[in-house]
């Protein structure tokens, strides 16, 4: 009993000496990690303040300082491994982890395949925060740009989550990356009218509209866009500048077409409905409604 003692009494006072050989280690291993740790919290604020101003994505600006901040502080651990002697074994959880990742790659095909992707299109994107774009015929305002998922948000309200190896993978449709979007609308005339006229006075009422574009190359423009049974159909374009908050597409539309149709009407412009047409090729008479009714009665 007194030998059991003896040797757990040893073994003690071996454990003992190696905390204090391994002690003053581990206070300059924590105070290393504490400060590093401190460095990365600060250098991710300073990175994405820069990188926001000079950036116009601030997603982008966002996912990269936060990388910096995840390579501080692996270089923070790794760096306490070796203050503390265990540098082999960091070695091991380095060599660990990659075998791990390619296993977990394998089991997780469609997460790691999101998860690259979405890395991809912080780096490459083809849309930016509250752009309006058109992704597998899905049509909505970006929101975020998630690690596995692009957020959207359609014009009903409806929050959309689409993963983002389709963003990589199939066409995207960005209908306001450079600020510029076209609306159009469709006006129909009478047979025999003055297009020539129409057209000025279209032209000239998409001109005192407020939010529709003036400029050169994008200023409001009339053709013939078909000729049906019974209307000349007149095809208005107009330009509205995306970034411009005051002024909604919606409502520049309905105005637009509202003061169209008055201003052709005062200018006595006849605006017709669709026209039937029947023909008889019999010698036989056409019968109306209100002649069988008399002819049952």
């Amino acid at each position: 009993m007194n030998g059991i003692i003896s040797d757990l009494w040893t073994q003690l006072q071996t454990y003992y000496e190696s905390l204090i050989i391994l002690l003053p280690k581990l206070v300059v291993a924590t105070i290393v990690f504490t400060v590093l740790f401190t460095v990365a919290n600060r250098s991710r604020t300073i990175v994405g303040k820069r990188l926001a101003a000079k950036m116009d994505d601030p997603l982008l600006a966002r996912f990269l300082a936060r990388m910096v901040k995840v390579a501080i502080v692996l270089i923070s651990l790794m760096l306490v491994f070796k203050i503390i002697g265990l540098g082999d074994i960091a070695t091991g959880l380095i060599t660990g982890a990659s075998v791990s990742a390619v296993v977990m790659g394998f089991a997780f095909k469609d997460i790691g395949e999101n998860f690259l992707a979405g890395i991809m299109l912080a780096f490459n994107r083809p849309f930016r925060v509250g752009d309006t774009v058109e992704l597998n015929n899905i049509k909505g305002k970006i929101i975020a740009l998630n690690m596995r998922t692009t957020h959207m948000k359609s014009s009903d309200g409806k929050d959309i989550y689409i993963p983002n190896a389709n963003v990589v993978k199939n066409p995207v449709i960005n209908y306001t990356i450079d600020g510029f979007l076209r609306q159009e609308f469709t006006i129909g005339l009478d047979y025999g009218s003055d297009v020539s006229d129409a057209i000025k006075i279209i032209q000239n009422v998409m001109n005192d509209i407020d939010g529709v574009l003036k400029l050169d190359g994008r200023r409001p423009t009339v053709y013939i866009s078909n000729l049906n049974t019974s209307t000349l159909d007149l095809l208005v374009y107009y330009w509205l500048d995306t970034f411009d908050t005051k002024h909604s597409g919606t409502v520049i539309k309905t105005g637009a077409i509202n003061k169209v149709l008055k201003s052709l009407d005062n200018a006595g412009f006849y605006l017709p409905g669709n026209i039937l047409e029947l023909k008889n090729y019999n010698d036989n008479g056409l019968v109306m409604g209100h002649d069988i009714k008399s002819n049952e009665a």
